[in-house]
């Protein structure tokens, strides 16, 4: 069992090896699941003390996978997952019995060796072996692992394997209704703004998430005289801020943002910046500016392992959008790029050319799983341009070192965004102007 290899399977988009755990004394237990390194035990529990082994290396979401999630049979991606992981454990199994047959030819033939038969009795006597071997081995895994098919088989999806343990949200303030909202802005620091000012009646939520009165959705309610609620938060992911609660860092708890943009009954359009924190970008950019390079295999693995992680949460978010009532347009923002051909004032701080590209190119890989995302599901996606504006030029849209929130927009780059916005719009839907001249531009405004 050591010696045989683990079987690859995929299915829905995740790749995965199957195989034995080592044996454990107890007769029931928990299998072991390896998520990229993090070794936990699984949820489903198996009988006997031969248990699977379940490696977790790939996750990627391509536009076949993301047409069968919204299908009108979806059972046929659970139905895929679940007999891969199936198979995958009939087939490991089948190298262990071929494995111990071959180690037993060799024992065999060399007890035969050792007792001068001739060449028909040895061959009687590896015939009759292997058949005890082989025998014994399918019987042993019967006896110890005989329920571990079914069980794999009834794993739909990998919540099924670890289990959720999703924070509970805070009840919303009477799950009051919003029909005057027009536009919705969910998502992470570019969208609160961060790092510019903040309205003098904001609320205690408000101030935990940064949120500022010179944000691009605060921009567009002006310009069109909408009606613009703006639920983003800093620091928030696609599992920890929009599809789930978050933790703040002053002990509160901001809810999902995507079961308060449904609030909005009568929203017309969503807009969307997620996805710098859910690939660790700022952590990225520090492990660059500490680095001699930025492209080391360690920090390349680390990028690699998020924007996995990633795709998958945020092509389950595609869906939920796609899915809320009244069907409201969707317009993903793309991230602009902070870095232009002038890098003079970052040279202090470690960033050269070098490194600027291996930045530049996995800030590409986000906007491309971004955009194909949008484009699978129907959505409108755009990308701001900061050429002319990025740092160290004369009229910098992005925040600097010093400045409160490096590598955020100004005000002027919120307008930015705000402009891009404006012209992909149209596009994606015909907003009605809201009835009322004044734009709430957050939850404590309603």
């Amino acid at each position: 069992m050591q010696i045989a290899p683990l079987q690859t399977v995929s299915a829905a988009g995740q790749t995965a090896q199957v195989g034995a755990a080592f044996p454990s004394l107890s007769f029931s237990g928990p299998g072991e699941l390896d998520l990229f390194g993090e070794v936990m035990p699984t949820k489903p529990q198996f009988e006997g003390p031969i248990r699977p082994l379940l490696k977790l290396t790939h996750i990627t979401i391509d536009a076949q996978v993301a047409q069968l999630l919204r299908s009108d049979s979806p059972h046929a991606l659970e139905l895929n997952l679940s007999q891969q992981l199936a198979q995958g454990w009939t087939r490991y199994f089948e190298w262990e019995t071929l494995i111990a047959a071959g180690f037993a030819v060799v024992a065999l033939v060399a007890v035969a060796g050792i007792r001068r038969q001739s060449y028909k009795k040895m061959a009687r006597t590896v015939g009759a072996g292997l058949v005890v071997v082989t025998a014994v081995n399918v019987g042993g895994v019967l006896l110890t692992a005989s329920s571990t098919p079914q069980v794999l088989r009834s794993v739909k999806t990998l919540d099924d394997l670890v289990g959720a343990d999703p924070l509970a949200a805070p009840p919303p303030d009477g799950a009051r209704p919003l029909p005057g909202v027009q536009a919705v802005v969910i998502g992470d620091s570019t969208a609160a703004a961060v790092g510019n000012p903040a309205a003098g009646t904001a609320t205690a939520l408000d101030k935990a998430c940064r949120r500022s009165t010179e944000s691009y959705g605060a921009d567009l309610a002006m310009v069109n005289n909408w009606n613009v609620l703006n639920l983003a938060c800093s620091g928030a992911t696609v599992q920890n801020g929009l599809l789930g609660v978050q933790v703040l860092g002053d002990g509160q708890v901001a809810p999902s943002q995507l079961a308060e943009a449904q609030r909005a009954t009568h929203a017309k359009v969503i807009i969307v910046s997620v996805g710098a924190d859910d690939v660790e970008w700022s952590i990225m950019t520090r492990l660059c500016v500490a680095s001699a390079v930025c492209n080391d295999k360690v920090s390349s693995a680390f990028f690699s392992k998020e924007i996995g992680d990633f795709t998958r949460s945020y092509y389950e978010l595609l869906g939920d959008l796609a899915g809320l009532p009244g069907s409201p347009a969707v317009l993903i923002n793309q991230y602009y790029s902070p870095f232009g051909a002038d890098l003079r004032c970052l040279a202090t701080y470690g960033i050269n050319a070098a490194k600027e590209k291996v930045l530049a190119a996995r800030l590409g890989q986000l906007n491309t799983v971004l955009a194909q995302g949008a484009q699978t599901f129907g959505f409108g996606v755009t990308e701001p341009s900061f050429a002319g504006h990025e740092l160290c030029t004369a009229d910098p849209w992005v925040q600097g070192p010093g400045d409160p929130a490096p590598l955020h927009p100004t005000e002027a780059g919120e307008l930015a965004i705000a402009l891009a916005d404006q012209q992909a719009l149209p596009a994606v839907e015909k907003l009605v102007p809201a009835p009322s001249p004044s734009p709430s531009l957050s939850p404590g405004q309603e």
